[in-house]
């Protein structure tokens, strides 16, 4: 009877085979698993898209709202040391007559002590006379109580007034000190606001920026508006440079006090004070010519055109320009003259 036997090498091909199998099932898995993970990151992963010269000029607006302020802070502190430079100058004029009426007077002191020479001068007359003006008023009082009755009204009336002035001068020195050191300060950020400007600019796309010229102008509140609007459409394209007033280049106060220098009316280079020199107006009577300020702290201003349009110097980057008031927040505005 014949024996059953197994077929030779069975056992050992099976367990050969079934390694083999599962690479080439393992294989598949990996590259299921790698398509599904690249199809996923494909659907994970927007296009990038490049920001439009709109969208770039948006945010180069805004960056520029907190470097304007610095510029009209510079401007305001400038517009203030001149004119209490000024003040000082006027006010010098005033004390040196002063001091020589007191020189006189101490001379007529002199001449009062010469003639009671036999007896000779008190110490405290002399002391008058060499140090010219004690610090101490009590000290100038006891040494005046010693002369006669009509020099002592004299010399202490001109001490009395020169003193006054030479009060009034020290605090002016001291604040056009402390004006100076301000706009060495600011003047010490001129490098910084600079660079930042080069920067912004660089930023700015490789295109012509579009220059917007002033349309028809009806219904002016007066023939100082009408010059005021007529000379600063005439810069529309003249580039901005921050401190600049003209006749080539401005910044936003610059601008308005060039315009309105041609009709006759003064303003100072500094939005803050330019919002003082005018009269309120309200939106609803706003007109052509009234200048228009924006931002709760006034640190941008042009002049209106009306149908909520003015005229500016809008920022570094872009020339006198014709603009909507809309795109900046509205503070109010102000009627020159």
């Amino acid at each position: 009877m014949p024996v059953a036997t197994m077929p030779p090498h069975r056992h050992a091909v099976g367990r050969s085979a079934r390694p083999d199998g599962l690479r080439r099932v393992f294989h598949r898995l990996l590259v299921l698993v790698a398509a599904v993970a690249v199809g996923a990151g494909a659907l994970a992963a927007p296009a990038y898209a490049e920001p439009s010269v709109d969208e770039i000029e948006a945010a180069i607006d805004k960056q520029w709202e907190q470097l304007e302020p610095t510029i009209e802070q510079y401007n305001k502190v400038r517009a203030q040391r001149k004119v209490n430079i000024k003040k000082a100058a006027d006010l010098q004029k005033k004390i040196t007559p002063l001091a020589l009426e007191s020189e006189l007077a101490l001379n007529r002191v002199a001449d009062m002590v010469s003639r009671y020479y036999i007896t000779g001068p008190s110490q405290d007359i002399s002391a008058l006379l060499v140090n010219g003006r004690p610090s101490d008023i009590g000290e100038q009082m006891l040494m005046l109580d010693r002369l006669a009755a009509q020099e002592r009204r004299e010399v202490a009336g001109v001490l009395a007034v020169r003193q006054k002035y030479d009060d009034q001068k020290k605090k002016l020195d001291e604040l056009i000190a402390a004006q100076a050191k301000q706009e060495r300060d600011l003047a010490a950020k001129k490098t910084q606001i600079d660079a930042e400007i080069k920067r912004l600019q660089a930023s700015l796309p490789k295109t012509t920026v579009k220059v917007t010229n002033c349309p028809t102008i009806n219904g002016v509140v007066s023939e100082a508006a009408r010059i005021a609007i007529k000379t600063a459409c005439a810069q529309v394209g003249d580039p901005y440079v921050w401190g600049a007033t003209g006749p080539n280049s401005f910044d936003c106060s610059g601008l308005t006090q060039y315009a309105y220098k041609a009709a006759g009316i003064n303003l100072t280079h500094f939005t803050g004070a330019q919002w003082n020199e005018g009269r309120a107006i309200p939106k609803s009577e706003a007109r052509p010519g009234d200048l228009v300020f924006f931002f709760s702290d006034l640190h941008h201003v042009g002049i209106y055109l009306g149908n909520g349009q003015m005229v500016h110097a809008a920022r570094a980057g872009k020339p006198v320009n014709v603009s909507s008031i809309q795109y900046m927040p509205l503070a109010g505005f102000r009627r020159p003259g």
